[in-house]
């Protein structure tokens, strides 16, 4: 038993911090309704319309397709194709001509309308797929429409659709999850050697805590 809390001990001094760590982030993630984090309080109701297809209508596109997708945009009928590349076209189904992109006038026009203080802007700036900011994650050309209050808003240079919404809220439960996870990079990795082994040891502290705590009611019950 001695040995047993002199284990206990140093592995309270080594799994300490982390412990700490995860418990207050995730009291902190546990603490914020998740919609307030996403952002989606923010997003304006708006009236579903029924997609209305034109007869004989089909998108044409000289690119190999990968998808296609039929919306509903300012009361016409829109096709968004993407590519096997990636690239993204959205066409108009009545007239079957391409819908030029996405401005950043037109960003902003979406952002007002859909969704809450969206008038209120501070910046819009544009970003190439392959240098998006990290807070979007995802490899798109996008606008990115700040807004009073710190809540950044991305529009789909190609879809003309909100892709992403994070607010101040966000960027942080963002940091307290890699944090969490002890992955400040990518703050993906969920499974990596330093989060498992201070997990085990953490769990093998606890375990030996457990014991400690029955053998000393054990010791005073005989007292």
């Amino acid at each position: 038993m001695l040995r047993l809390s002199k284990w206990h001990i140093w592995l309270g001094w080594l799994v300490g911090v982390p412990v700490v760590m995860w418990m207050a982030t995730g009291l902190f993630m546990a603490a914020r309704p998740v919609d307030e984090v996403r952002g989606t309080h923010l997003r304006l109701p708006v009236e579903q319309e029924e997609l209305i297809l034109p007869q004989g209508a089909w998108p044409q596109s000289e690119q190999s397709i990968k998808e296609v997708r039929a919306v509903m945009q300012d009361g016409r009928a829109i096709a968004i194709l993407t590519g096997l590349n990636r690239d993204v076209t959205r066409i108009d189904l009545e007239t079957g001509s391409p819908i030029s992109s996405v401005t950043s006038e037109r960003a902003q026009q979406i952002v007002e309308k859909r969704i809450e203080g969206g008038e209120k802007v501070v910046s819009a700036q544009f970003f190439d797929a392959d240098a998006t900011p990290f807070d979007f994650r995802r490899h798109m050309p996008v606008w990115q429409v700040v807004l009073d209050g710190g809540t950044h808003v991305y529009v789909g240079r190609d879809t003309g659709e909100i892709e992403a919404v994070r607010t101040r809220w966000w960027r942080v439960f963002d940091f307290a999850w890699g944090l969490h996870i002890m992955d400040l990079r990518t703050r993906e990795e969920t499974s990596h050697p330093i989060l498992i082994a201070f997990a085990a040891l953490g769990l093998i502290g606890s375990i030996i805590g457990c014991i400690l705590m029955f053998r000393r009611r054990k010791t005073r019950a005989f007292k």
